[in-house]
This record gives structure tokens, C-alpha cells and sequence, in this order.
């Protein structure tokens, strides 16, 4: 039996969890041995208690190792542990880290760096474009965008990351194979080819219930540098997922929304208690000091080559003048749709190349 094989089987054992499994560990180093050894010897560990040690001496009579291990090879799936390079850095740091994932799809190193999109399931029209430009230009700038896979805030979050062909990963509350909800299947498909992954720390048959979305929550709030809580009610998931994240020492962003709306009242609270305001992912980005542009660049990064641009970049980026230059003045002199224009400008900042100022100017950066 392979360290991971044992990490599976004890996963599957529903009195063990993470944190008695870390005792464990403490004294039989390694899980093989966990699982081989004698009720005597379990009992003895604190926080071990007759129960426990009775299903892990007699793990074989609940666990169907060979069954499950079938299921994950037929799906197409992977099973990686707290040992595996891939496993995210910072999901090792909480409380009680997952003893496995299962992942359906591929994780990358740059995985490491994330940020969690989170919000309400029942959204409004305003809530839902927010999530898929932030999640759009999050993922633009080289984040991984973490979200649940759930209806509403969730679903536009992988959206918008996808649109920008940005990595995305959607941790689920459930077995891959009980995926929820049924009608994401598709974005889940699209997710799991070449754009990130689905992972749970559920074994692949444990169906959705109350409990297991907290427990998925606590996944999302440790993998990420951050969370953004989109649009949140009073009684919002989103919020415990929130709490979770500023016990795990993470940061917590929020975006406004009328305060005369139930649906933004949770994520609006979360600001008067010190969420910081998020109207664009640079305020993010700022936080976190990846995008740090200056409004004057250097005799060096002038004397750089441009990135290669689109067409309408390119366009938008000449009709700049070399002073502030009002978006409408852009867009008359690049003769491109407004819409268009405002796109492409996104683009450009988040490639380092202009800075949006007070009152809709802009400046070159380089």
C-alpha cells in the first residue's frame, strides 16, 4: 500500500478527519502505519478515543480501498496529498488542511497564487457582472481564481476567468462523481480541459449535504491569498466562508452594493467591519503588491518594446496622447465602440501600459 492509498482509506473513515489524523502521524510517521496498527496503541493517543481506534483497527470492514481507487481511475481523476508538490502551500497552513484531494483536471504551480470569489446563489444582474469582471481581470493578471462551483456568484466567477483563458479551480461539496450542481457539468467539463481543475476532499461517491459546503468553504478561504465576497445576504454562506478567512490570517475584500438591496447587505456589512472596498481588481492587486504600476516609467521600461497587442489594443493604446486623455477622446480618435474601447483599456492596464485616473482619464505608463 502506497502512502497515498492509506491517506484515502483513512479520508474515508468518517470519525478520523485531519486533526486527530496529525496526532496520528505524530507517533506512527507515516499512514501505512496508522492503518496497520493495534487498537492498544490508538487508544493511547490523545484525543483517540475507543471509537476511533475501533474503526481504524477494523478500516477494512468500511472501506472499500480497491472499489474506490477504480472509481478514481475510471473518472479520470488524481489524488494528491499534504505531500505532493502540488498540493497548495498555503492550504498546509489551516487548522485542519484536507488529508486528501481529489482533482479532475491539472494543478499548476501557478495555483499557488489565488484569489477566492465567493457570493450569493440567488444574484442580481449587478452581482453577477461585477463577479465576471473581476474574476476576467484577476485571472488576466495571473491569479488563479478559486471558487464553489455553485449557482450565482460562483458560476459567473469561473466564467469571467475563463473568458479571459485564465486558470480557475472550483472546489466542490461533494464526490467528483456526485458533482453539484448538475447543470454546471458543462463548465465543469470546460474548467477540467486545460483551464484548471475540480477538487474535493470528498471521496468520489459522498453526495452534497449541509455540512460538507462548510467544509468546502474552509477550502477555498485557506488555498487563497484572499476572498472577495461579491454579493452576500445577512444569512449569506459566503460570510461564514468570510470569517473563515480572516481566522486563517487571510484578507477579505468586499463590493459594494445598494444599501437598500437584501441581497448586498451581508457583503456591505462586511465593509463597515473592515473589508476593504473592491471596485476593480486593481484595488486587489494594489493590496497584494503584484501590480504596482508607477505613473512615470523609467528611461528603461520606455526604452522596452510593447507586449504584443490586438489590433483594437493597439488602436486604443496610439489614440492616447502623451498628457491625460479622456475615455471619450479615445474612443473618437480610435473609432472603436465604447464598449470596445473600455475592454481594451482593461487590457492595457493590466498589462502595465496605461493608468486609469480620476474622472475616466488615462495616461501611458511605457
Amino acid at each position: 500500500m502506497t502512502p497515498t492509498e492509506a491517506c484515502i482509506a483513512l479520508n474515508m473513515l468518517p470519525t478520523v478527519g485531519p486533526v486527530r489524523l496529525r496526532k496520528l502521524l505524530e507517533v506512527f510517521k507515516n499512514p501505512e502505519r496508522v492503518l496497520a496498527a493495534k487498537r492498544g496503541e490508538l487508544r493511547g493517543i490523545e484525543g483517540i478515543g475507543n471509537e476511533v481506534a475501533e474503526q481504524i483497527s477494523n478500516w477494512e470492514s468500511t472501506v472499500d480501498l480497491v472499489a474506490e481507487l477504480e472509481r478514481v481511475r475510471e473518472f479520470g481523476a488524481t489524488v494528491i496529498t499534504q505531500d505532493s508538490p502540488s498540493y497548495p502551500k498555503s492550504l498546509r497552513e489551516i487548522h485542519a488542511p484536507p488529508i486528501v484531494l481529489y482533482v479532475w483536471g491539472e494543478l499548476t504551480d501557478r495555483d499557488h497564487h489565488a484569489i477566492g470569489i465567493i457570493g450569493a446563489r440567488r444574484t442580481t444582474h449587478y452581482g453577477t457582472e461585477s463577479a465576471k469582471k473581476l474574476a476576467y481581470q484577476i485571472a488576466y493578471a495571473g491569479l488563479t481564481v478559486i471558487s464553489g462551483l455553485a449557482r450565482g456568484i460562483d458560476t459567473a466567477a469561473h466564467q469571467g476567468a475563463l473568458a479571459a483563458k485564465g486558470r480557475t479551480i472550483a472546489v466542490i461539496g461533494s464526490g467528483l462523481s456526485k458533482l453539484y450542481p448538475p447543470e454546471n457539468q458543462a463548465l465543469a467539463e470546460k474548467i477540467r480541459n486545460g483551464n484548471g481543475a475540480i477538487v474535493s476532499e470528498f471521496s468520489m461517491e459522498v453526495e452534497p449535504d449541509r455540512q460538507t459546503f462548510p467544509m468546502r468553504n474552509r477550502i477555498i478561504s485557506g488555498w487563497s491569498h484572499g476572498i472577495l465576497v461579491v454579493e452576500a445576504g445577512l444569512n449569506s454562506g459566503a460570510l461564514i466562508t468570510a470569517s473563515q478567512a480572516i481566522e486563517q490570517n487571510r484578507s477579505v475584500y468586499a463590493v459594494p452594493g445598494q444599501i437598500n438591496a437584501p441581497s448586498a447587505m451581508g457583503s456591505n456589512r462586511l465593509i463597515q467591519q473592515g473589508a476593504k472596498l473592491v471596485m476593480d481588481a486593481s484595488d486587489i492587486l494594489d493590496d497584494l503588491q503584484i501590480l504596482l504600476p508607477e505613473t512615470k516609467p523609467s528611461p528603461e521600461a520606455a526604452a522596452r518594446p510593447l507586449p504584443e497587442l490586438t489590433t483594437d489594443e493597439r488602436r486604443v493604446y496610439d489614440a492616447i496622447d502623451s498628457t491625460e486623455t479622456p475615455i471619450d477622446q479615445i474612443a473618437t480618435t480610435s473609432d472603436l465602440p465604447s464598449a470596445v474601447v473600455s475592454s481594451a483599456l482593461l487590457r492595457l492596464e493590466l498589462k502595465r501600459l496605461v493608468k486609469q485616473l480620476p474622472g475616466k482619464y488615462f495616461v501611458k505608463l511605457g
